[in-house]
């Protein structure tokens, strides 16, 4: 051993530095509380490569020396200390790994995070993450001892101008048999982080799941764990039982119910990592709310990194769990996450994996499916206009209600279409009850179709989309033309007459009566009963979307088309009377204000409206006296 190699070394930190710590307080990490799981993780990733090398030099731990981590709060002397059992640095290593910073520059710093695709070069290395620790500390000391090593070094600096590596006190060489100790000289503003409450809850919201036990050691009471130790979604299905997931679902989702549907397993390839999801039985209160995300958390090797990853779609935030990547680097800040490539990647199999689970759930496990759908199906319908690759799977994993009494899916739909139908027809509303007694149900129930009954708000605008399933067309009974001479007529509703009332005549004093307040005047080929009704054009939203977007002051809406019953007797009145202007005006207006009434609106002028059923049915009276 040369003197070089035993002598102290001060090495200054090159101007880059003072840049890139600034980023890591500024930029990288938002709240300081992550200087301590960056410290616990740097830790176990020591332990972590002491125990693979262990493999194959068992005495490297020997039998009673497993690897753990410690955490020692000294109110007195103003320092934290996270020390570990793991494989420890040697002296060229301290100045490698904790120098990485000042050698490298930023372009090399940011270069090394991209370099680090299998997460290899990341183990029991300091690197970035480290220098977090200068957001709460003044002064920082490292004491290290490689495992298998009889030399002990310390690495020292206050993080301005350089660092200082010296070999270790007696006292200090003493105290560290193995690993790695580091010792933070507490800022005034950071001596929370004494507090053991303080440490436990840090401990507890990022580190639990960290596999190596981690110690408090604190100066009241005995030392103890205060972690789990135990990251479940690491253990293979085989160990676990299902109240194993249902604990582990309560702790993760902070939740009281038990999961619908839980989703376990393991990828390998090109990416390795670790899912563990549940979809809950109950819906939160706050499901719709605008701001709310979903609350996958991301680990990388058992490390709590966010929850704000955005591991799975909008239309699957209900689902919980973890995700606990092998490859992504530790030391990377959320916008970072947002961008990596793996991540990507890792949400598309994910999200892929969990509609696969679902449809399995729908075909072998009806109960615990359906109070998923009953719960999130409005959600989970979100999915079939922003997903378009899933859009046909989506499709088929939503229940509807149908005028048939029950939920229905599309595939039991198209089994059941009479014959010569040739598209899924729908009607979307606000209620049931509403939709049920709408008139332009009626040609269909004339001939016994079966009609989808769509009241959520996100039905408006999926079905926007103009959607096919199975080759059959998605079509709305409140927008376009419909043909359904080729369907026939239920027995009890054939030979209804002809129509009483000429069309183009009366078509034509209905339209002069109604002038601007309509696009256009036809004849019914939806109403078999009522008068009127009022439909969309072929192009353009559907009446329902119309309405919500207006609600939302998020567009006008345009005027309707009012479809006409010529074997009502009332669009026959208006013929007869056409040449009593005032009268027809006042037939023509009722039947466009009752139409408006049957969608659930007000008359655009209720007073004259009042005025004029009043008027009507005086006249109605005198003439029967």
């Amino acid at each position: 051993m040369t003197t070089t190699d035993t002598a102290a070394v001060s090495q200054p930190f090159q101007a880059e530095v003072s840049e890139l710590l600034h980023l890591m307080v500024h930029s990288v990490y938002s709240e300081t509380d992550i200087f301590l799981r960056e410290l616990i993780s740097n830790a176990s990733d020591a332990c972590d490569k002491l125990r693979y090398q262990a493999i194959a030099a068992p005495e490297l731990i020997g039998e009673n020396d497993a690897p753990n981590i410690r955490v020692i709060p000294d109110k007195k002397a103003n320092t934290l200390t996270v020390a570990d059992t793991g494989i420890g640095m040697e002296r060229q290593e301290l100045i490698d790994n904790l120098g990485t910073i000042a050698r490298s520059g930023t372009k090399a710093f940011v270069a090394k995070l991209a370099e680090a695709k299998d997460g290899a070069g990341l183990i029991g290395q300091f690197g970035v993450g480290f220098y977090s620790a200068f957001m709460v500390a003044q002064r920082i000391i490292v004491t290290s001892r490689r495992a298998g090593s009889r030399e002990v070094w310390s690495w020292s600096s206050s993080g301005g101008a350089g660092f200082e590596v010296a070999p270790a006190d007696e006292q200090d060489a003493k105290r560290v048999a193995r690993g790695t100790e580091i010792v933070l000289h507490l800022k005034e503003d950071a001596k929370k982080y004494l507090e053991t409450h303080e440490i436990e809850r840090i401990v507890g919201a990022y580190s639990d799941n960290i596999q190596f036990p981690i110690v408090l050691v604190a100066d009241e009471g005995e030392p103890r764990q205060i972690n789990s130790a135990s990251a479940l979604w690491q253990r293979a299905k085989s160990e676990l039982t299902p109240e194993d997931y249902t604990k582990a679902y309560q702790s993760i989702a902070h939740a009281f119910d038990e999961p619908a549907m839980t989703l376990h397993y393991r990828a390998e390839g090109r990416y390795s990592y670790a899912v563990l999801l549940f979809a809950p039985s109950t819906k939160p209160f706050d499901l719709f709310e605008p701001a709310r995300k979903g609350k996958v958390k991301l680990y990388v090797r058992r490390v709590f990194i966010t929850d704000d990853a955005d591991l799975l779609p909008a239309y699957l935030r209900f689902v919980r769990g973890v995700v606990d990547s092998e490859d992504l680097p530790l030391n990377i800040s959320r916008e970072m996450l947002q961008n990596n490539p793996q991540l990507v990647q890792i949400r598309k199999a994910v999200a892929t994996r969990v509609v696969g689970e679902l449809e399995t759930l729908a075909e072998k496990d009806a109960e615990n499916f359906n109070k998923i759908w009953d719960a999130f199906g409005a959600v989970i319908k979100e999915g079939i206009y922003e997903d378009f690759e899933r859009r046909e799977k989506l499709l088929a994993l939503s229940r509807f209600f149908s005028t048939t009494g029950e939920k229905r899916t599309l595939k039991q739909y198209v089994a059941e279409l009479k014959p010569n139908q040739t598209e899924i027809y729908f009607l979307v509303g606000d209620s049931i009850e509403r939709l049920k007694s709408n008139p332009r149900l009626e040609a269909a129930s004339a001939r016994g179709i079966e009609v989808l009954l769509l009241t959520d708000p996100v039905d408006a605008f999926w079905t926007s989309a103009r959607l096919e399933f199975e080759g059959k067309p998605l079509q709305s009974l409140s927008q376009g033309d419909l043909n359904f001479d080729l369907i026939p007529l239920l027995e009890e509703n054939k030979d209804k007459g002809e129509p009483a009332a000429d069309e183009a005549q009366t078509i034509a004093i209905i339209k002069s009566s109604l002038g601007e307040r309509v696009t256009d005047v036809k004849a019914s080929t939806r109403l078999t009963t009522s008068a009127s009704c009022l439909v969309a054009g072929s192009h353009g939203p559907d009446r329902e979307l119309e309405r919500l977007l207006s609600q939302q002051n998020r567009g006008m809406r345009s005027k309707p088309i009012l479809e006409i019953n010529l074997r009502h007797p009332l669009v026959a009145a208006i013929a007869n009377k056409g040449s009593d202007k005032t009268i027809a005006d006042d037939l023509s207006l009722l039947l466009l204000e009752q139409a408006q009434i049957l969608d659930g609106e007000l008359p655009e002028d209720p007073a004259a409206f009042a005025a004029r059923l009043n008027r009507l049915v005086l006249q109605g009276l005198a003439l029967s006296q």
